[in-house]
């Protein structure tokens, strides 16, 4: 049988939100602790304007006060193809993958050009869970 969800761990990487400045947003820091992978997955709303890139950083405090900009050696896709941008990237969906090897791991949203905005969100999904299934 094939059973991909009591082997996945899904978390709130960004709140959905409306970003209407040219501003950092940092999401929630996620514990790679007892999982092999990670990918966040990355979705807009409506962009009316401007340019959202994401970044990830990884460290191993559980604050991330050693937070260090991923290598893009420790990526599977790269953060300007899952960046989004105004008028082509309503509606969308993008993915990119951590394997690097630190325990914590955030995915942060910039956002510059913006005016009136747009509206993103993102989630984690961790998979080869060290115990399964997974609640």
């Amino acid at each position: 049988m094939k059973d991909m969800k009591n082997n996945i761990k899904v978390s709130n990487a960004l709140n959905i939100q409306a970003i209407s400045t040219n501003t950092t947003t940092a999401g929630a820091i996620i514990d790679t602790k007892g999982f092999g992978d990670l990918t966040f997955v990355f979705q807009t709303g409506t962009i009316t304007d401007g340019d959202y890139t994401l970044l990830i950083h990884e460290g191993n405090n559980s604050a991330l006060s050693d937070a260090a900009a991923v290598a893009d050696a420790d990526l599977l896709g790269t953060e300007a193809l899952a960046s989004f941008t105004a008028d082509t990237d309503d509606n969308k969906v993008s993915k990119i993958g951590y394997r690097g090897n630190k325990r914590y791991v955030r995915l942060s949203v910039v956002s510059t050009n913006v005016t009136t905005g747009g509206t993103v969100g993102a989630t984690a999904i961790q998979g080869r869970p060290q115990f399964a299934p997974v609640a």
